[in-house]
């Protein structure tokens, strides 16, 4: 279960005059611009509904009233909007981190971090190290970032969305981060978190997927999640509720069942080399013959 391509270090690790710089935020603009839209949509969005509600009975029967409450709805739409907005470009200007830079080339003494708006200078001796984090949700990488502990703070730089670095691989990454900062002895360290948060039961997995992932007989799904500890969820749905109220539906953790599927297939792969080690080949069944 891959996610896209990894891109090469090439389009995210660049020489410069000074020395070598990892981007994160290849354009500001494009950034700001996220920020900004992500923040107008997400209010509307979510006031819609309240809005419509108000809207037709005003227009309907044209009191004053449910007029009244429709203007309000709307005020607080366009100040959450407002709000959020600042709230976001604030975030973004004064938390994101645009790039580091190592100086100079080959023998590192600078660690630089460029913000939006401000860039700081850090000596080399003062990072304490540098941990390359990803996360993983079914395993598929869900996001990727950097954090420098230096003396004095703590610095946690994350690409933007859809940039290079977001596809980098990991292993990769933290290769050249060794490469530059073990000459300056900063240690470099890579981990790997397994989100596990998944919504019961819209987002838990049904009898025949888990039974398709798993590659086994529906009957033999509830046996295996028994005996390897994946947690099952039965519960009614409304419709079987009002229907059919004896009506249940079951089902399993993604989480755990994701495991077990790796699991079962590196089992079978090593069961698979087994037989094949074991079965004699033709030379040998023609030297048996002859004895």
């Amino acid at each position: 279960m891959e996610t896209r391509r990894p891109a090469s270090l090439s389009e995210v690790v660049l020489p410069v005059t000074a020395g070598w710089r990892l981007v994160f935020v290849r354009s500001r603009g494009r950034e700001l611009a996220a920020a900004l839209g992500g923040s107008i949509m997400v209010p509307p969005v979510v006031a819609a509904p309240l809005l419509l509600a108000a809207l037709v009975p005003a227009v309907v029967w044209g009191n004053a009233l449910i007029w009244g409450i429709f203007w309000v709805l709307l005020t607080l739409t366009v100040v959450a909007v407002v709000v959020l907005a600042a709230a976001m470009l604030f975030a973004t200007v004064s938390l994101s981190v645009r790039w580091v830079e190592l100086r100079p080339l080959g023998t590192p003494a600078q660690f630089v971090i460029a913000r939006f708006l401000r860039s700081s200078t850090t000596a080399m001796a003062d990072l304490r190290r540098a941990v390359v984090i990803e996360r993983l949700r079914l395993g598929q990488r869900r996001s990727i970032k950097v954090v420098f502990h230096t003396r004095s703070e703590t610095v946690e730089c994350e690409p933007a969305p859809f940039a290079p670095l977001s596809r980098v691989d990991a292993q990769e990454l933290t290769g050249w981060l060794t490469e530059q900062l073990g000459q300056a002895q900063v240690p470099v360290e890579r981990q790997t978190e397994v989100q596990r948060d998944f919504l019961r039961p819209d987002e838990w997995w049904t009898q025949s997927h888990t039974a398709q992932l798993w590659r086994v007989p529906v009957g033999e799904v509830d046996g295996i999640a028994a005996e390897r500890g994946v947690e099952i969820y039965r519960y009614t749905p409304r419709t079987s509720a009002m229907y059919s109220p004896g009506t249940s539906v079951t089902v399993y953790d993604p989480g755990r069942a994701y495991d077990v599927a790796e699991e079962l297939r590196a089992e079978r792969a090593a069961g698979q080399a087994a037989d094949s080690t074991a079965a004699p080949g033709p030379a040998e069944d023609d030297a048996t013959d002859s004895r």
